[in-house]
């Protein structure tokens, strides 16, 4: 194991070839001007703004909003994003910890709306990079999970899948232990 320092305050325990290729951290983190997270050239922050006029909002507030997922990896699969950029779940610290609840609520919410009634047969949660396809941090909500699409089924429970609980627990638990320092441990075990 191998742990790593991000720009933003975070450390990242992962395994060796996983620092290599994640290296924790967003271009942009260092160069306001690169392509890969500038918001401007950002489909989810297109789609926050409502500067994509085909794709439907399922839900929204002030600081984030719900639509479905274009590749489906279950019957029910919605993203929910915040308005504002922010790279990945790495990016996140300690004090992100209510964005992430609301995110999370707000997914659970737009599942009841669309008429998913068993709540235990869920999941919640996000990518690690480089396991990303858009660098905006984005909240899969999947339902039913027992039905997840057979092509699917690696892509949300793999190492580079981190749910929702585990994020919240590592963030609150080194909120405390490092005084808003934040250790993400990438990996399941």
């Amino acid at each position: 194991m191998t742990q790593s320092k991000g720009t933003s305050g975070i450390s990242f325990i992962c395994p060796e070839h996983f620092v290599r290729m994640a290296g924790g951290k967003c271009d942009s983190d260092n160069n306001q001007d690169s392509d890969d997270c500038v918001e401007e050239n950002c489909i989810f922050c297109k789609i926050a703004n409502r500067d994509d006029p085909s794709t439907e909002i399922l839900a929204e507030d002030e600081d984030i909003v719900c639509f479905q997922d274009i590749d489906p990896g279950a019957p029910h699969h919605y993203l929910v994003i915040p308005k504002k950029h922010v790279h990945s779940c790495l990016s996140l610290q300690a004090d992100d910890i209510n964005l992430v609840k609301k995110m999370a609520d707000m997914g659970r919410d737009v599942l009841k709306a669309r008429n998913v009634t068993n709540l235990e047969d869920i999941s919640l949660g996000f990518h690690v990079p480089p396991y990303i396809t858009v660098p905006h941090l984005h909240l899969h909500v999947l339902a039913p999970f027992s039905q997840l699409f057979k092509w699917s089924r690696c892509k949300y429970t793999a190492i580079w899948y981190l749910t929702e609980e585990m994020l919240l627990k590592e963030l609150m638990e080194d909120k405390k232990e490092n005084n808003g320092h934040v250790t993400i441990a990438c990996c399941h075990v």
